[in-house]
């Protein structure tokens, strides 16, 4: 069962760019962040009661305004760079992510990162470059594709201070009830500047459409819990190279989907970050294990 659920979070994941492009069809990109919280803390919230008959909302927590800021920034960085990019663009939130928990696992918790750790950073930040470049002129750049990694670079920053937070607020608090109090205290922050700044519904009201929204909301609620289950029993080194598979699958779909261009240097550019991950991943002298678990991509985050 637990190789079952890796395998439903991974997949689940890889969506979300085909998703969040689908859903852009008849809503702007602050409704669709909007919905995915909105929806993830409906289907959240009845797991919890259905599991333990009881919700434990936990909103005077520092760390859970902090998580809640960091994810509802994530999410919204995340949303209108799909909306003006490629629905595989997400992909880069990833190695960002990673980069960034690295540089706090070393400046913030004073934690050791070996030469393999900043050596695996390194590739990420080649492979973020290489994606986000993609062959483009310089001039064309600036004004394009440049924008689109900008986004998706602030959306892995956002995605990274809710991991940190998730680290703080696991020392006193479960996954489920810790992420139920995060996303519901983002779909606050996120809602605020909906009466001024969204457009609302921007295309033709589809089935299509709204069954993304839910989708989104359902990855929201339930893929980070069936990720913290599975890690429990499958062994690390299977999570590692299935839970990485995310931005291959992703791609994948883009293509399918929508057509996307696959071009050489995006081929190139995941191969190199998804070698960092590989790298990064693979266990690790005990001395470093603390380290690797701060590290991991997604593997405590409340994912995509």
């Amino acid at each position: 069962m637990s190789y079952v659920l890796l395998l439903l979070a991974t997949l689940a994941w890889s969506f979300v760019g085909v998703l969040v492009k689908t859903a852009s069809t008849m809503v702007d990109s602050s409704i669709i962040s909007f919905a995915r919280f909105f929806f993830g803390v409906i289907f959240l919230g009845i797991f919890l009661f259905i599991r333990d008959r009881k919700i434990q909302l936990r909103i005077g927590m520092k760390w859970i305004w902090i998580g809640a800021i960091g994810k509802a920034a994530n999410y919204a960085f995340e949303n209108i760079a799909l909306k003006i990019g490629y629905s595989y663009g997400n992909i880069l939130v990833q190695p960002v992510q990673t980069v960034v928990l690295m540089i706090a696992a070393g400046f913030l918790f004073k934690e050791r990162i070996s030469t393999r750790g900043w050596f695996a950073a390194a590739l990420c930040v080649a492979g973020v470059i290489v994606v986000g470049w993609n062959g483009t002129p310089l001039d064309e750049l600036a004004q394009g594709s440049g924008l689109t990694t900008l986004l998706f670079t602030l959306a892995g920053i956002g995605a990274a201070v809710h991991v940190l937070s998730q680290r703080m607020l696991l020392k006193t608090m479960d996954n489920g009830n810790m992420n139920f109090s995060v996303f519901l205290m983002s779909t606050v922050i996120v809602a605020l500047p909906i009466p001024v700044q969204s457009h609302g519904f921007v295309g033709p009201v589809t089935a299509w459409a709204w069954g993304a929204l839910v989708l989104l909301g359902v990855i929201t609620g339930l893929s980070f819990f069936w990720f913290a289950e599975a890690i429990k029993k499958v062994p690390f080194a299977i999570v590692a190279i299935v839970g990485n598979c995310t931005v291959l699958f992703a791609i994948l779909w883009a293509y399918l989907f929508f057509r996307d261009p696959i071009t050489v240097y995006i081929i190139c550019g995941t191969l190199i970050f998804v070698a960092g991950f590989v790298l990064l991943n693979f266990p690790m002298p005990r001395r470093n294990a603390k380290t690797a678990c701060l590290m991991t991509p997604r593997r405590q985050d409340s994912l995509t």
